[in-house]
């Protein structure tokens, strides 16, 4: 019995430090793929956010009783939504609203549309090789009033 002892500390001597090795290996692959991971859930809630936004524009744009009136009311939401879900644009986000309904007579279906379009950090870990911003764009489309009276266009 006291021939193999000698035998199996030789095996064992041998592997000294490889767990601190594969550690060292394995430790940046790691961090990468957490940092992709929240980069992507960061993207995900971008998106979502951006989303809610153009849809609240369109919705308080159709409400209005005028294209001027629309206009401001999607600009006004626009920003007021995405103050109360923090997100924060590079700049100022872009609110187009297409308000070319409004001419519609009525009683005839018609739609107004906002294109919300916004500059979005996602990677604040700042990671090398990923990139740090994203342009997040979403468009949303609501029904006018059918029934709106001509004195009010």
């Amino acid at each position: 019995m006291t021939a193999r002892a000698p035998h199996r500390r030789s095996q064992l001597a041998g592997e000294g430090g490889s767990a601190s090795l594969e550690l060292a290996i394995i430790a940046p692959v790691l961090l990468v793929l957490i940092a992709l991971v929240v980069m992507g859930g960061r993207f995900a809630m971008a998106s979502a956010a951006i989303t809610g936004v153009a849809g609240a524009a369109a919705r308080d744009a159709s409400l209005a009783r005028s294209p001027a009136a629309a206009r401001a009311a999607a600009v006004s939401s626009a920003q007021a939504t995405l103050a109360e879900q923090s997100l924060h644009c590079q700049g100022a986000p872009a609110v187009e609203v297409d308000t070319s309904g409004f001419a519609a007579a009525p009683g005839t279906p018609a739609s107004v549309s906002v294109d919300v379009t916004c500059v979005v950090v996602v990677n604040g870990l700042n990671v090398p090789g990923l990139p740090g911003t994203r342009t997040l764009h979403e468009r949303a489309v609501s029904p006018l009033d059918s029934y709106r009276s001509a004195a009010t266009r």
